[in-house]
């Protein structure tokens, strides 16, 4: 017995010395969750997966610093497939099955407004992830965004292509928008019909096509129909590849053409169109004509170009994968500055504090929208072939906006397909 009783001591001491050795976070600290839906299927699923690889990167990075306040990260989330209607019941089961201490956006408009009804109902502090004007609806003081559109997010990102428009001479007189009928190119263009009256433009063309359209021909044929000096859209990867492309085909001429096209962004369809792209006006958040300026950014995309590499998704990592980065990094800084995860506190201290990112300095106004707009916009210029090395140094795109950034004026007219 007595023999036992030693032996039953002796594993209880050599336990006791394992935790030790493992540090006060392993006995005692359970891991902190974070949870969220992704578009890892469906329309949005490039940026998706480039997103959720920039997470997993910080991630690994916090956790082998020895985690956020003795806890390590552990990220659990599931594929929204871009389907709005599937966001609701993710982030139940994010909050109710997996008990996860706190919740973020997947990528993109569509798939933020619907978690909105389910963190305002639980009083949770919430991040999204290049949401457009999302708060707008909801007017909800726990909402955080992170996009460089500034104060006014609609206004701020579709300014470039109209601050650019403005610099031509003679001065443009006429627009025609277009978009897909769907969350994004709503809010994108309601903040460019409000930039139009501003300038004194006169519309001559303003509709939507069904998100299910794979034609762009038509649209672009009528809207070249009406003359328009400048061709605003605002599309999703999908319709952007076939605008561009349809606008090649036939010809569009125009002033200016392009606008808040989501995927010119993207390294498979930088590469996919190639040449196609010159003279498109369109939205960026990095090129590398602004690397001196973000020093930050290099740092990180050395360490995501390597596993994006491996794992088959966005290769360059300009567009969204380093604000993905500094999302979670000011949430890491706030857990840190409240020491813990209350949601109000945590809320209130974003509210007040400054945090440095990959991205820069990034501060929030009282909406939770970025305190200053960094939205750029570019013309593509001199691309002579589809290989993605061409845009891995600079050369290939004049950034128009913002001033601060700005390398050259915009180039006029656009004529689709002519180089």
């Amino acid at each position: 017995m007595f023999r036992r009783i030693l032996t039953l001591r002796w594993a209880l001491a050599a336990a006791a010395a394992a935790l030790l050795a493992a540090g006060p976070a392993a006995a005692q600290n359970p891991p902190l969750r974070i949870g969220f839906g992704m578009p890892l299927t469906g329309a949005l699923a490039a940026m998706g997966k480039a997103a959720l690889i920039s997470m997993q990167i910080w991630a690994e990075d916090v956790n082998a610093a020895g985690g956020i306040l003795g806890r390590k990260v552990e990220l659990v989330h599931y594929d929204d497939q871009t389907n709005p209607a599937s966001v609701p019941a993710i982030y139940n089961k994010l909050l109710d099955v997996d008990k996860v201490d706190l919740v973020v956006s997947g990528y993109g408009t569509a798939v933020v407004a619907p978690a909105m009804p389910i963190v305002m109902q639980r009083n949770l502090m919430f991040m999204s992830l290049f949401g457009l004007n999302v708060n707008a609806k909801f007017n909800y003081d726990r909402y955080f965004s992170i996009m460089p559109a500034g104060p006014e997010p609609g206004m701020g990102w579709t300014a470039g292509y109209f601050a650019a428009a403005s610099t031509l001479t003679p001065k443009p007189v006429t627009i025609a928008f277009a978009g897909s009928d769907a969350e994004y190119p709503h809010a994108a263009l309601e903040a460019a019909r409000e930039h139009a009256k501003r300038m004194g433009l006169k519309v001559v063309y303003d509709k939507t096509y069904p998100p299910t359209t794979s034609d762009y021909a038509p649209v672009l044929r009528a809207i070249q129909a009406t003359s328009p000096d400048l061709i605003f859209l605002a599309t999703y990867p999908p319709d952007t590849v076939g605008m561009i492309r349809a606008a090649n085909e036939i010809g569009v001429k125009a002033r200016m053409f392009g606008g808040g096209m989501v995927g010119t962004q993207y390294a498979a369809i930088k590469q996919q169109l190639g040449p196609l792209l010159n003279g498109v006006v369109s939205l960026e958040t990095f090129a590398p004509e602004v690397m001196p300026k973000l020093p930050k950014v290099e740092q990180f995309l050395a360490k995501y170009q390597a596993r994006a590499a491996k794992e088959g998704t966005d290769t360059l990592g300009y567009y969204l994968p380093p604000y993905a980065y500094a999302e979670m990094q000011v949430i890491e800084q706030a857990i840190k500055a409240v020491g813990g995860t209350d949601q109000g506190k945590l809320a209130e201290h974003m509210h007040k504090a400054s945090f440095d990112t990959v991205v820069g300095t990034v501060s929030f106004g009282k909406n939770g929208e970025w305190a200053f707009n960094r939205c750029m916009y570019v013309q593509y210029h001199g691309v002579t072939g589809n290989d993605v090395e061409e845009w891995r140094k600079p050369g290939r795109q004049n950034v128009l906006y913002p001033p601060d950034f700005r390398t050259a004026g915009v180039t006029a007219p656009y004529e689709g397909g002519k180089r």
